[in-house]
């Protein structure tokens, strides 16, 4: 499906989103209000937004460690996730998730996991599950290059192979696996060769470039749909900070990022500028709007109440 000049607006706003949500959530860590631990999305928001443009809401996707830009582009609501980073009862595990674990299953976002790869066999789950329904369900799982060598990675491309499932398993490389290069880490240059061990589509992408990521997962959609399986879809990206937020003297000022040559954001705003799609000052209007969205995310997560200890069983068993 040709992107429409609103769609584009809407991957705009979504990416702008995900970088102001993880400056604050950057800020709000170093500033001691968020407990746990912090993986910041920035430099990396074309991947999430490309990926989830072309799904449905009913589509499943399960993300990773670093899993709140996908979770945004899914659809999910930032206060929510906000309130949930703060520990607070009202965020969407009620406090008990933090940032590696949000999950909104009524925008199909399944969760984010803690544990390197443990995401692929959950969303081959997902994709067999909508197989078995006669549905026309799509599952997408992210994962990154130091997850590729996990035996996860290649028990769920082989399942999904030999099964014909539904499934897309995207791969953000961002070239460091917490601090082993790729390049020394993987015996091959691009991960998408590796498709040819499960004989399905490989196809590595301009990470930074969300339209590109767009269309090379819409044609990976097209192909699950008609029940032709899975694509393994590798996004070359960066991310502008280290593996995880650390609080020490020289990280306590985050900057906006260093990469400004592989920075997606600016990239479609010159495509949008170009097409006429967009004027400056409605750029600015987005931009403005976003950060205003956010600050009240903030806002809401520091005012809302934190869980009670009585609490702690709540959920936990089926009733």
């Amino acid at each position: 499906m040709a992107l429409s000049p609103e769609m584009m607006l809407e991957m705009y706003r979504k990416m702008v989103t995900i970088r102001t949500f993880e400056r604050f959530a950057v800020q709000e860590f170093h500033a001691g209000n968020i407990p746990g631990v912090v993986h910041a999305y920035i430099g990396e928001e074309a991947v999430a937004v490309g990926v989830c443009t072309a799904l449905k809401v009913t589509d499943k996707i399960v993300s990773t460690h670093r899993g709140h830009g996908h979770t945004i582009a899914k659809g999910a609501d930032i206060k929510l996730m906000m309130a949930e980073l703060f520990a607070r009862s009202n965020g969407y595990c009620h406090g008990r998730g933090g940032s590696m674990h949000i999950a909104d299953f009524g925008v199909g976002m399944l969760g984010a996991n803690g544990i390197v790869g443990a995401g692929m066999p959950i969303a081959t789950g997902a994709a067999l599950a909508a197989q078995l329904e006669g549905s026309d369900g799509v599952a997408v799982a992210f994962f990154g290059d130091g997850a590729s060598n996990e035996g996860a990675f290649h028990g769920s491309l082989n399942l999904a192979s030999i099964w014909k499932l539904p499934a897309i398993f995207v791969c953000e490389n961002n070239g460091m696996a917490i601090g082993v290069p790729a390049s020394y880490a993987l015996s091959v240059e691009d991960v998408s060769s590796r498709s040819v061990s499960y004989n399905i589509p490989g196809i590595t992408v301009d990470g930074s470039d969300v339209i590109a990521v767009y269309e090379a997962v819409e044609q990976a959609v097209l192909r699950a749909r008609a029940g032709s399986g899975p694509t393994l879809v590798e996004c070359k990206t960066h991310r502008w900070r280290g593996h995880a937020e650390q609080k020490t003297a020289s990280d306590e000022a985050p900057p906006d990022g260093s990469n400004a040559e592989f920075d997606p954001i600016p990239k479609l705003a010159s495509r949008l500028l170009e097409q006429d799609i967009a004027t400056r000052s409605s750029l600015n209007g987005i931009e403005s709007e976003v950060e205003t969205a956010v600050e009240q995310a903030v806002e809401f997560a520091r005012t809302s109440p934190m869980p009670k200890p009585e609490d702690a069983l709540l959920e936990v068993f089926a009733p």
